[in-house]
């Protein structure tokens, strides 16, 4: 039983739908639903960092029950419902109409963490928001999917810069009903649905309930009066703790997911692993079809033929892996109800050169038939890394095959974009994305009018950061520096590059300081003066991603760089809109080939935003030569760093620089917004997540659920 508890107030009965609304995240990536909701309270809903819930618990009540009688508001009320009725129907979609006999079992979608609005904080980056993503466009399809993740109450973690910029990490819990999330309860109302047995006990697992579009996603908690104390904040934080803490995490949400789907009367067709923190969900999928009496060998044939596994992490150190003590520990005998032996499981997850080692990913891949990497490149460096599992095979033969990501281009397209798009191709233009050459036609948008709204998002953006600063310079969270080096200081008109992404040290945010001296003339050139915002968290145990933080940090605070260097602290998917929608140019410096695909880039792509960026991830398919610039691969023993930032300041200094200053008698940069046009046209046309949807239902989700077998024999035990 689902049970709806938020703390809206009164809502008139005409407009007593807004609760609804704001109940679905499907409002976040419609138009029409945020500026419903902004129009209640314009303020406001910038002051509550566009969460509907919030805006509907603070907003004067004498200004709803104006709206509840002002009928321009019902009829835009109206046409809302109308709109998520809509959407919340399976029978006339995508995937209705070409796979009308699949329409039935869904797809369970099983992740760690998953980034579908700020309002609901449990996610730590890349991998949290392209699950989000990827559920969304399953709505947008209807693609029948449910989605798994674990519920942590105090989400990842908040950021705060000390004024030497070390990262302090703040541990607060969020508040529950400012969120979609509805609690499921048990048949006989108790609040847990379902038990796992870890660390010698029962744990008994709750389930929250969060509606993405038609897209149902369920967040597994344990935080019950029930459970031992030491199993209550099981699921407090995302990948915190060691790893004990985190392989009963996933043994949670593996086994957990399987069995609160079962009580929930789910029947999913194919089980998607989004990484290796997922793979106990084939475990116990083995356990309990041995149970119903399959034997070991056509239980692992059932589990491999319906389960399809992404990994996206290219570095061998990303991967989980744990003890063989430590797993039993958690899991206890789990193999005798498997009807194995203690050795057998452990060699589901051996991996040749780590013995002793229980490893997620390759039990990942020896239970899935199908296995994909994030971008061509990143499926090329993933067949190499793992080929020490099919010793028998060359590497390029590893059956390792590739999606490249995608993102939603209703999530993160702007409203000035989209408003543009509506003049330009009518508004119905986003039900034609896959006609042919349809978005040639975004290379016809008038000049000064796509500059206009790439202006508006600018200055957007500008008064952001103003406002943020002020925020935490009134509640003494900043002294006077940090105040300048929260970018008070930047000229809303000077070309503006963004770098924001996770603090690894792979991903070199410190290149750009290389050399000092030619990154302040490029900074405080009076005639073409240049800026750069950083933004983004180093993991809380990656002390040399700190210090790399707090390297670039530094140069905020250096007057001779006048206050052209910005670090946003706390970057959240509020911020991230924010900087892929109103900076001038995206900057992404992996070290090749680390980069497993990179989406942040095509999120500035979808908004005209260029980026320059080596040729790793996703732009080494992307990149064109017109939509924006590449660093070009360094030589064969020549030192990478060295080479990429050569590249880096000659093609500022040569290229990007001199084009965007180069302006027509009205102020408009043509050949800038030339490269604009392409970059809106390279992510519309090739890097959606509807797009990546559509490949993974006809690569992968229909033949699983139709029972085609994939041909390609496991790794070797």
């Amino acid at each position: 039983m689902i049970t709806q508890q938020t703390r809206i107030p009164y809502l008139p009965p005409r407009i007593e739908g807004l609760a609804s609304i704001a109940l679905n995240l499907w409002w976040s990536w419609s138009r029409e639903a945020r500026a419903l909701f902004q129009s209640i309270d314009v303020a406001l809903w910038h002051r509550t960092r566009h969460n509907p819930l919030e805006l509907l618990c603070r907003v004067d009540p004498a200004r709803i029950a104006a709206c509840a009688s002002d009928s321009d508001f019902l009829q835009r009320y109206d046409d809302v419902m109308q709109r998520m009725e809509h959407e919340a129907d399976h029978g006339d979609t995508w995937f209705a109409r070409n796979y009308p006999d699949l329409n039935g079992r869904p797809v369970a979608y099983f992740c760690a963490e998953f980034g579908l609005h700020n309002s609901v904080p449990i996610y730590s980056g890349g991998l949290g928001v392209l699950a989000g993503d990827h559920c969304k466009a399953a709505s947008d399809l209807g693609v029948p999917m449910v989605g798994v993740g674990l519920f942590y109450r105090k989400g990842y973690f908040d950021q705060r810069l000390t004024p030497e910029g070390w990262q302090e990490d703040s541990d607060e819990e969020y508040d529950v009903s400012s969120t979609p999330l509805v609690p499921v309860s048990g048949p006989q109302r108790q609040p847990w649905l379902t038990t796992v047995e870890t660390s010698g006990r029962p744990v008994h697992v709750r389930a929250w309930q969060m509606m993405v579009g038609r897209v149902p996603i369920y967040l597994l908690d344990t935080n019950l009066e029930a459970n031992h104390p030491d199993d209550r904040g099981l699921m407090n934080k995302l990948y915190a703790g060691g790893p004990e803490l985190r392989i009963r995490q996933e043994w949670i949400l593996g086994v957990g997911g399987v069995r609160v789907l079962r009580a929930m009367g789910v029947d999913p067709g194919v089980w998607h692993a989004n990484e290796g923190h997922a793979a106990f969900m084939m475990i116990e999928r083995l356990r309990e079809l041995v149970a119903s009496g399959s034997s070991y060998e056509e239980a692992v044939h059932q589990v491999r033929a319906q389960s399809i596994f992404t990994t996206h992490t290219p570095v061998a150190a990303g991967h989980d892996a744990f003890p063989a003590d430590q797993l039993e520990a958690c899991t206890g005998p789990v193999w005798e109800e498997m009807g194995i032996d203690r050795q057998t499981l452990l060699g589901l997850g051996a991996h040749p050169a780590l013995p002793g080692q229980f490893h997620m990913t390759v039990v990942a891949m020896r239970l899935s038939a199908r296995v994909n990497g994030v971008s061509r490149r990143h499926g090329q460096v993933t067949r190499n890394l793992w080929r020490d599992l099919w010793p028998n095979r060359p590497w390029e033969a590893v059956p390792v095959t590739h999606v490249t990501n995608g993102v939603h281009l209703a999530t993160w397209m702007a409203s000035p974009i989209m408003a543009l798009l509506d003049e330009h191709l009518g508004p119905d233009w986003g039900e034609r994305l896959e006609e042919a050459a349809f978005w040639d036609r975004v290379l016809t948008l008038d000049h000064a009018k796509l500059w206009e709204a790439h202006i508006k998002q600018k200055r957007a953006l500008a008064n952001f950061i103003r406002e943020d600063a002020r925020r935490r310079f009134a509640r003494q969270l900043k002294e006077a520096s940090q105040v300048v080096g929260a970018g008070t200081l930047l000229d809303p008109l000077a070309f503006t590059i963004g770098f924001a992404r996770r603090f690894a040290t792979y991903k070199r945010a410190n290149l750009i300081f290389r050399e000092i001296d030619r990154l302040r003339r490029l900074l405080v050139d009076p005639w073409r003066p240049v800026q750069i915002i950083f933004a983004g968290k180093a993991h809380p145990a990656d002390n040399p991603g700190k210090e790399v933080l707090q390297s670039v940090y530094q140069f905020t605070r250096d007057p001779e760089f006048e206050g052209r260097v910005a670090f946003l602290e706390d970057y959240d998917m509020h911020l991230a809109h924010l900087l892929v929608q109103g900076v001038d140019l995206w900057l992404n410096l992996p070290r090749v080939p680390l980069e497993a695909s990179g989406t942040s880039g095509m999120k500035a792509g979808l908004n005209g935003v260029p980026q320059l960026s080596t040729l790793d991830g996703w732009w080494q398919e992307g990149y064109d030569g017109l939509s924006g610039w590449a660093i070009s691969p360094a030589g064969e023993g020549a030192d990478a760093d060295a080479a990429d930032a050569e590249d880096f300041y000659r093609l500022l200094e040569e290229q990007v620089v001199p084009l965007y200053y180069t302006r027509n008698a009205s102020g408009v940069p043509l050949g800038w917004v030339e490269k604009m046009r392409h970059a809106l046209r390279l992510a519309g046309s090739r890097f959606t997540a509807r797009r990546m949807m559509r490949e993974y239902v006809q690569e992968y989700y229909a033949p699983a659920i139709g029972g085609e077998a994939s041909g390609d024999d496991p790794p070797t035990a």
